[in-house]
Order: structure tokens, then C-alpha cells, then sequence
């Protein structure tokens, strides 16, 4: 065999083994589109990227909080660090600057937000692909209140579930106070929450219903209201209060337009928290008369008659503007346009 023949071969054989290479390549960037994974290429290899892993850091990278993110998504924080550490070696790139105080994107952890946000957007395109032009798939997850979840959503969702079965629905349940937040910070994909008057940017909400805002004191323990000719003393009455949220605001607002120094026996958090205490005998407290009227204490309060009565509640729920891009928040929409308007 000649030299010149010998090269030859030698130059087609490394073609040969290039185009296998990127043959294989093609085909596990399908497979792992198929099994929920991204491939990313970095120094020639192919790096195999988990999509749970790209939505862990796209949660981190809005809550900038390895507390809440880890609480949100049901993983320990050292599984969280992990999980970036694994990243960022993927990448070869430090993606987060963090100590003891703050969490911080590095300008390369901008750059892969972007890209964490795209991945997630053509993987749940994806996914309603596969699943066929009439089925949804993937996950859906929701916060609210107790009250809510079991006087609001039961309604909605029971057609959600009818019409689209195959999504997955994560319904968390907590302070009411926290749900414009957990909106905002990204942990969840539609909250119910009380609409403050300047609705927050990047958010799209629908009001479902209205309900006052009310002065509540204990049946059973009638000593908790002091009075003082024939008014309620407010200066040594206990105040039950909310801990943050639109109904502390009013109440400190109410309290501050009386040029009222009030006794504040407990910061709490929640509305069922603020009944269980004021059903008790701890205090006077303030809730939505909406939670009274589903919840069961509300034959051991009553309601009081106070002015000026508070600015009433409005109730709604909130998605962010860039999550109506996702054909299963545009459904779960469509049926809350449905119902409010029946």
C-alpha cells in the first residue's frame, strides 16, 4: 500500500468516525428530549442535563432563595446545592454568587437563565405535541388559602380536571398574605390572593368575588372587648393581627386615621390562625367574611359593628403575564372567564 493511499484512507476513516459521532449526537438529543433531558455541548462532549434540574435553577434564579426554593420544589437544600454545583461544572461557568447573606446571578447565570427559560418553554410545548392537539400534559401548581381551596376552587378545578386529566395539579395551601409573592418569586404557576388597587406589573388577574373585611370578637369570653362609654376601648382591647398583607395594611391604616395606639396580643399568620385565636378568647381580630361564613368556628364569633367599616376584599386569581404562553394556564383561564362570568 502506497503512502498517498494510506492518507487517503486515513482522511476518510476520521470522516467516517465524525459523522458517526454526529449522527449520535442527533439521535440523543432526541432521546433525551424524549425522556425530559437537554443536551448541551461543551468542549466537543455532549453534556446530558436533567429538565427537573433546569427548573430547579430557573426557580432558584427568581426566589433567589435556596430556603424557599428548596421548600417549593420538595428538595433539601443540600440537594439543591448539589444540583447547581452540577450545573455549574456542566457549564463550566459559576452560575450563583452566594453567602451568607444574599443570592446573587453572576452574568453567566443571567445567560443561562435565558436559557432555562427557553428549555422549559419548548419542553412543555414538547410534551402538549406528543400528547396529541387535544390533551394537555405536564403540571400545573397552585396557591391559596385553605378557605379558598376548599370554598373557590372546587368549582374551577373540577372542570379543569374533566377536560384536561392528564395535567398534574400541585395545589399548596398557606397565608393568604403570601400568595402575590410566591406568584412573583415564580414558585407557582396561579395563586388566589386579595388584589391590592394597583394591580403588580407582569401580573394578569380576574376578580372572582368581593367580600367585607370585618371587626370578629369571641362568643364565649364577651370580657375580651373592653368598653368604654359604650365604646370599645380600643387602647386596651387585645388585637389579634396579621402578620403582613393587604388586611394588615388596612387595619394599621384604620387604626392610624383613629390616631390609635392599639394592644396587640399576637401576630399571626393566616386568617384560620386569627379565628382559632379570637374563637379563644386572645382577642378581636380581622378577617374576609368569606372565611368566616366556610369556616367551622364561626358559630363561637361575632361579628362587630365598627366605623368606619374597612375597604372590602377583593378576591382573584393571579397567573404572571409570561405564563399565558402555556396552552394549560391558557385553559385553566379559559374556565375561570367561564365561571365568573356565570
Amino acid at each position: 500500500m502506497s503512502l498517498e493511499y494510506q492518507a487517503t484512507y486515513t482522511v476518510l476513516s476520521l470522516r467516517q468516525v465524525n459523522y458517526m459521532a454526529y449522527c449520535f449526537a442527533q439521535i440523543a438529543t432526541l432521546v433525551c428530549s424524549r425522556v425530559g433531558q437537554q443536551v448541551s455541548p461543551r468542549n466537543g462532549h455532549a453534556q446530558i442535563m436533567n429538565i427537573r434540574e433546569i427548573k430547579l435553577f430557573q426557580h432558584l434564579s427568581e426566589t433567589l432563595h435556596f430556603g424557599r426554593t428548596s421548600r417549593a420544589c420538595n428538595i433539601t437544600p443540600s440537594a439543591l446545592t448539589r444540583t447547581v454545583q452540577r450545573l455549574e461544572a456542566e457549564v463550566g461557568e459559576q452560575l450563583f454568587i452566594r453567602d451568607n447573606r444574599s443570592v446573587s446571578l453572576t452574568p453567566a447565570g443571567e445567560l443561562y437563565k435565558k436559557y432555562a427559560e427557553e428549555t422549559t418553554a419548548r419542553w412543555q410545548d414538547l410534551q402538549n405535541k406528543l400528547a396529541g392537539d387535544n390533551l394537555l400534559g405536564g403540571e400545573i401548581s397552585l396557591y391559596c388559602s385553605v378557605t379558598a381551596a376548599y370554598s373557590i376552587l372546587p368549582s374551577i378545578l373540577g372542570i379543569f380536571r374533566k377536560e384536561h386529566p392528564s395535567v398534574h395539579i400541585n395545589l399548596q395551601t398557606g397565608d393568604a398574605a403570601q400568595a402575590l409573592t410566591k406568584l412573583i418569586n415564580g414558585e407557582v404557576d396561579v395563586t388566589i390572593a386579595a388584589l391590592p388597587k394597583k394591580q403588580p406589573k407582569g401580573l394578569s388577574c380576574l376578580k372572582i368575588i368581593e367580600t367585607p373585611l370585618v371587626f370578629i370578637a369571641p362568643k364565649s369570653f364577651p370580657e375580651t372587648v373592653i368598653m368604654k362609654s359604650h365604646e370599645i376601648d380600643w387602647t386596651r382591647t387585645p388585637i389579634i393581627m396579621a402578620e403582613q398583607g393587604l388586611s394588615r395594611d388596612r387595619i394599621d391604616r384604620w387604626f392610624s386615621d383613629k390616631n390609635i395606639q392599639p394592644t396587640i396580643y399576637a401576630q399571626v399568620a393566616g386568617n384560620e390562625a386569627i379565628l382559632a385565636m379570637v374563637s379563644l378568647g386572645c382577642g378581636v381580630g380581622v378577617v374576609p367574611q368569606l372565611v368566616i361564613e366556610k369556616s367551622p368556628m364561626q358559630h363561637q364569633i361575632r361579628m362587630l359593628d365598627v366605623t368606619p367599616q374597612l375597604t372590602p376584599f377583593s378576591i382573584g386569581i393571579c397567573t404572571a403575564k409570561k405564563n399565558m404562553a402555556h396552552p394549560k394556564i391558557q385553559a385553566f383561564w379559559s374556565i375561570v372567564k367561564q365561571e365568573t362570568a356565570g
